[in-house]
């Protein structure tokens, strides 16, 4: 099923198209004539979304063709088989078409895709690996749409939080550092606690640049998180999960702890 079916696109020449479903394809047209390459999506990195926040993904994307197209083409997640399948997203925005040749065809597109978790048809089962298609529409109501084989990884967002005391803490003394983590539920549009996570309690010493993990703790049934430390010099804590297939990585602020 497509999600929202709103695609708004800028075409060559600045033109705007408005399209409010998938163009019928006429009995008998043929695909193909177009190709498209140099497909990159959000950088390569994982589509993280929150519960309501609607996010936008960049892709850019190369197109050769000397067929007269009707509207701005497009790459998008889906799943199951190409043209009839699930797609991921609300709305698509292409850019004009740069040229690179103009007797061959050649354009360089850059586009802005949005994909709104409060979607009535978006849900806890959208997590996960999507592959990545790319269409166009031409003249005559045909469509020319190809699997780009490029795996696309969607997940659940995470958060954490922490709080380390005493503040200030005598030197050798115990340090208690607790937090939660949480994950986005997209089916009730709430983080919940997530449970049974490795986390990562990490240190940067005061004037340093970077943190080190100090020890691993395990969520427990409410994503909550605690454990205790030897105070030996002042810094910062923080808690940081490092994500798994369907839910993204993340660290918390930091707590500065001072010693007495």
């Amino acid at each position: 099923m497509t999600r929202k079916t709103l695609w708004r696109t800028t075409v060559a020449g600045g033109a705007a198209a408005v399209f409010t479903g998938l163009a019928a394809v006429p009995a008998g047209a043929a695909e193909g004539g177009v190709s498209f390459t140099r497909v990159t999506v959000n950088g390569g990195e994982p589509i993280v979304i929150g519960v309501k926040e609607e996010v936008e993904v960049r892709a850019y994307f190369r197109m050769t063709t000397k067929l007269k197209y009707d509207s701005g083409p497009k790459v998008f997640p889906y799943r199951g088989k190409l043209d009839s399948s699930d797609e991921l997203w609300d709305s698509i925005i292409t850019s004009d078409c740069r040229v690179v040749d103009r007797k061959k065809g050649v354009c360089d597109l850059e586009e802005w895709l949005s994909i709104d978790p409060r979607n009535g048809d978006f849900g806890n089962e959208d997590a996960g690996t999507w592959k990545t298609a790319a269409r166009v529409y031409l003249a005559g109501d045909a469509h020319d749409t190809d699997d780009e084989n490029l795996p696309l990884q969607v997940k659940r967002a995470t958060r954490l939080t922490v709080n380390a005391t005493p503040e200030p803490v005598t030197r050798g003394k115990t340090l208690t550092v607790k937090g939660t983590v949480t994950r986005a539920n997209w089916d009730t549009h709430t983080y919940q606690g997530y449970a049974g996570r490795t986390v990562s309690l990490q240190f940067k010493p005061s004037g340093a640049s970077s943190y080190k993990t100090v020890k691993k703790v395990t969520s427990n049934s409410k994503g909550a998180l605690k454990t205790t430390v030897k105070a030996t010099e002042s810094g910062t804590w923080r808690w940081t999960y490092y994500g798994n297939s369907t839910s993204g990585a993340r660290s918390s602020g930091g707590d500065h702890v001072a010693l007495r």
